[in-house]
């Protein structure tokens, strides 16, 4: 596994741009694969904007950089920029295809994202485990990482096959592991990058383009940092902005402390969004419910929910009445349960784990009666060797439905 993941001409190159070591996702959070990465050397690529032409200055040019260099053909911007918009936010281990999956049977209309996928691990390893997806996940957006433009680009144009509907870059994760490899929300620092980033996904992409970020990190004045950054970006072609109304701090919290300690300013991304009106412009950071999602959408074009929506599933089953005009109806829990049971099925028949499933589903009834022992034989009972879709069966057999009915309406 290792040496397919090198390029075959790695270790003839004279002299390696980097030597990187990177984790690439498995199907759950304990199957990880560690691969060793070499980056082939590739010429300088800069992008000089002049007028409304851009023109590229390249220096010993090679076959992926003049790969990159091909006009892709450009499709239309996905319904899902008609604001509202409500998305389930890329959230490292939870938001992989089985997640996705999930939230899809309960929400047809919900955007959802992929876990951020680096671009290194794209270009140089299992392209397969790292891009597929169900079909039944659309509208669906990759999240890429990432700080040099042409190895972006190349996986941009690798994962452009798999039929995303747009692609996100991170400029906002604080983790160390992110920061080690320059990209995420460390590049708030250096906004140029971010721009010239985005150029280069723009133009190698048939899909919108879109970057997430925070109002800024340690001690840039937000006021200052977040209306150069969107400039910068929009100005590069950005399609869409969704701002984590929190500054990050990349030292002396962890990433879950960048959730929580540093206070909400959702009053800056509503100016952002005045000051850019035709900009798409959605908004992230301690939003809890669909009441408050609301609120927001008084003043941005798109609500982002993260753990909310991971641990309290539930709260997406209201989602398409409440925000785009489905019928009112009681949530179907047997089809829910079907569907995952045929699809845990299925992802058993290709050699895969009940657990890989059955976690992201352990929080659906979250405060409802039989929750409890919901929760319990999902975590316990999928976990077992030779644990099939019967777990799942069970375990909704275990909830109140009259009882979460009336709760429901409460």
């Amino acid at each position: 596994m290792i040496s397919e993941a090198i390029p075959h001409n790695a270790h003839a190159c004279p002299v390696a741009d980097a030597t990187i070591f990177s984790l690439a996702r498995g199907d759950s959070s304990h199957d990880r694969i560690l691969i060793w990465y070499m980056a082939i050397p590739v010429g300088a690529l800069c992008q000089v904007r002049r007028r409304n032409r851009r023109i590229w200055h390249k220096t010993s040019v090679n076959k992926t950089e003049k790969k990159l260099l091909q006009a892709p053909e450009k499709k239309e911007k996905g319904n899902y920029f008609k604001a509202p918009v409500f998305a389930v936010a890329p959230m490292i281990d939870w938001t992989d295809r089985h997640c996705r999956y999930f939230h899809r049977q309960i929400s047809r209309n919900a955007l959802l994202y992929t876990e951020m996928v680096v671009a290194d691990a794209i270009i140089h390893g299992p392209r397969e485990r790292l891009l597929s997806f169900d079909g039944d996940e659309h509208p669906v957006a990759l999240q890429l990482g990432g700080s040099d433009p042409v190895k972006l680009a190349e996986a941009l144009r690798i994962a452009g096959p798999y039929g995303y509907d747009e692609v996100n870059l991170n400029v906002g994760c604080p983790s160390d592991r992110v920061q080690s490899g320059t990209f995420g929300a460390c590049l708030m620092l250096t906004p140029k990058v971010v721009a010239n980033c985005v150029m280069a996904m723009k133009a190698v992409s048939n899909v919108p383009v879109t970057v997430k970020c925070r109002i800024g990190v340690d001690e840039q004045e937000p006021e200052e940092a977040l209306p150069e950054l969107l400039a910068r970006v929009l100005d590069a072609g950005a399609d869409a902005v969704w701002i984590h109304a929190r500054k990050a701090w990349l030292k002396g919290l962890s990433p879950k402390e960048n959730r929580e300690i540093p206070p909400l300013d959702y009053d800056i991304v509503y100016r952002m969004k005045e000051r850019w009106p035709e900009v798409f412009i959605g908004i992230n950071g301690g939003i809890l419910t669909l009441d408050e999602a609301a609120a927001h959408l008084k003043h941005v074009d798109g609500v982002m929910l993260g753990r909310a929506a991971y641990q309290n599933a539930g709260i997406l089953a209201d989602l398409d009445h409440r925000f785009f005009g489905a019928p009112a109806a009681e949530p179907d829990w047997d089809g829910l349960r079907d569907r995952m049971m045929a699809y845990a099925a299925r992802h058993l028949e290709s050699g895969g784990r009940l657990q890989h499933v059955a976690r992201h589903m352990v929080g659906l009834f979250t405060g409802l009666p039989g929750a409890r022992r919901y929760r319990q034989i999902l975590s316990s009972d999928a976990a077992k060797a030779g644990a099939g879709p019967e777990v799942i069966a069970a375990a909704f057999a275990a909830v109140d439905f009259p009882g979460a009915k009336e709760a429901l309406s409460a």
